[in-house]
């Protein structure tokens, strides 16, 4: 299971605009994801999903919450409370993508950017053929 968004704004202010984070438990695909993204020119970065911080995502009302009182590790909580929905995928892969490009760059126009998509399809196609 793949869900690509921006939950909190919290990755970019860690990584920049060029630098797309990604979260999974599943050592084997991140592993095989980064050598996509090499081959693809198309740079991803792993984020842990640090389980002390999981706590912080529990409810004082409700069983979970997706906006815990510790200012901060936001991207980390935001990809926390996913995965608690995503618990039966046998693989779960959140990108925290900012998807912009803030100025223009010799190979990039200003706007939208396709970031980890082609590092995506080509982990795809090659675990599952195109």
């Amino acid at each position: 299971m793949v869900d690509m968004a921006t939950l909190t704004g919290a990755a970019r202010v860690a990584l920049g605009p060029d630098l797309p984070p990604f979260y999974t438990h599943d050592d084997e695909v991140a592993a095989a994801l980064a050598g996509h993204a090499r081959s693809q020119a198309d740079p991803v970065w792993r984020m842990p999903l640090w389980p002390r911080y999981d706590k912080w995502i529990n409810g004082k009302v409700g069983d979970i919450s997706n906006a815990p009182e510790k200012p901060m590790a936001g991207s980390i909580t935001a990809a926390l409370f996913l995965s608690r929905f995503v618990e039966k995928a046998h693989t779960h892969l959140h990108f925290d993508v900012y998807a912009w490009t803030p100025q223009s760059l010799p190979h990039a126009p200003r706007g939208g950017a396709a970031q980890a998509i082609r590092a995506l399809f080509s982990l795809i196609g090659d675990r599952y053929g195109t």
